[in-house]
């Protein structure tokens, strides 16, 4: 047996979502959460736009774009957007991770579209973006969180475009810079970078894209849940803090919360770079090792937050894909029994491996303290399953 490591990360949490809280996060940061109230006014709606306003000024949105609080995460928000949005013109999606094939597979079959391109690519590349047709609305997503795939920059995406970009940034927002006056729809949850409880998503919408809300009924009923026509208004209440279904105001305290903390923090520039020298540490470790490496392997485009990895040196040569999930298990296992690190395999559709969140609410001590214990947990791993 291989000798374990003598100190574990102080906290040992590197899902990729619901993430890690914010450093230093305890139950009574949410006491002011105005519960048992009705959302639709006084202090819960004030709390609501609260979250609105920190999130433009934390993410420097743009003063023309808008913010607003839909339902069910990321996937609430961006079928919002799909549902309400699309059918004007030709659509083009992009997908190279789980999540991003199931914003295809709704345009494809739910939405039927008819004038419809698909570009898709495996787990780990990224598709060519080069083929996007900009007189059509685009699709994609800029953090493949299930792949660790990203897209580097908005430069391939034309200022005079005549089509919308709709943008899942769920696991780049908060992490990265993003370029806003290339995205006219850009969807993410509170859950994934700034740690938040999960249930709500945001959408964030440039006047072009509300130019549509205002112009295109889409020829589909849309269910009220993914209705956000109402957002086409220059006086919409939903910039206000108005939400299509209930919101949780204990979650939306807690957005408030780890928003409070990024501001003491440096703001996004802090967050960017937290979440860029957790990456370091991690690749100084993956640099080191004979037997990891990354599901990407075009650095431009290998993730920051998502950090994916697959198993490569000798001793996993020529074992199937079955063999290297076995490992995957059994190292998640391990890690987990002993609190060094909790859900770091990857996703289930993924090729076996490893998958480390690395972003902004996690310290880079953990990180560093990690790879040893990935270390120590592989050589039992394959010990006795190999």
């Amino acid at each position: 047996m291989s000798q374990k490591p003598s100190t574990r990360p102080a906290d040992p949490r590197f899902s990729s979502g619901p993430t890690k809280k914010r450093p230093g996060w305890e139950l009574a940061a949410l006491s002011g959460a105005p519960l048992g109230r009705t959302h639709r006014g006084g202090i819960p709606k004030a709390r609501l736009a609260e979250a609105i306003e920190r999130t433009g000024a934390m993410l420097e949105i743009p003063d023309d774009y808008r913010v607003i609080i839909t339902p069910a995460s990321d996937t609430g928000a961006m079928e919002g957007a799909m549902w309400s949005l699309l059918g004007a013109r030709g659509v083009d999606v992009f997908s190279c991770d789980e999540f991003g094939r199931r914003w295809l597979i709704d345009a494809r079959d739910e939405l039927k579209l008819s004038d419809l391109r698909l570009f898709e690519a495996p787990f780990g590349v990224a598709p060519d973006y080069d083929e996007a047709d900009f007189s059509r609305d685009v699709i994609f997503t800029w953090n493949a969180t299930s792949s660790g795939v990203r897209i580097p920059d908005g430069d391939w995406i034309p200022a005079n475009r005549e089509g919308l970009t709709l943008c899942d940034a769920t696991s780049a927002a908060f992490a990265m810079n993003l370029p806003w006056d290339k995205l006219d729809v850009t969807t993410f949850s509170w859950q994934k970078c700034m740690g938040g409880e999960a249930q709500h998503g945001i959408a964030v919408l440039s006047p072009r894209a509300r130019k549509r809300l205002a112009e295109h009924k889409p020829a589909w009923p849309v269910p009220r849940i993914l209705q956000w026509f109402e957002a086409a208004a220059e006086d919409s209440k939903m910039f206000e803090g108005s939400t299509i279904n209930t919101p949780s105001l204990l979650a939306t305290e807690d957005y408030i919360d780890s928003l409070k903390w990024a501001m003491r923090e440096g703001g996004l520039e802090g967050l960017v770079a937290r979440t860029d020298a957790n990456f370091e540490a991690l690749a100084d470790w993956v640099e080191s090792c004979d037997w990891i490496d990354y599901l990407t392997a075009d650095p431009a485009t290998r993730s920051h937050t998502s950090i994916t990895l697959k198993f490569s040196g000798k001793a996993l040569e020529g074992k199937s894909e079955e063999e290297r999930w076995a490992v995957s298990r059994k190292m998640a296992a391990l890690l987990d029994r002993e609190e060094a690190a909790f859900d770091v395999a990857p996703h289930p559709k993924a090729p076996a491996g490893l998958r480390i969140w690395c972003g902004p609410t996690v310290d880079t001590d953990d990180v560093r303290a990690l790879g040893p214990w990935l270390d120590w947990a592989y050589h039992e791993a394959i010990s006795e399953l190999v």
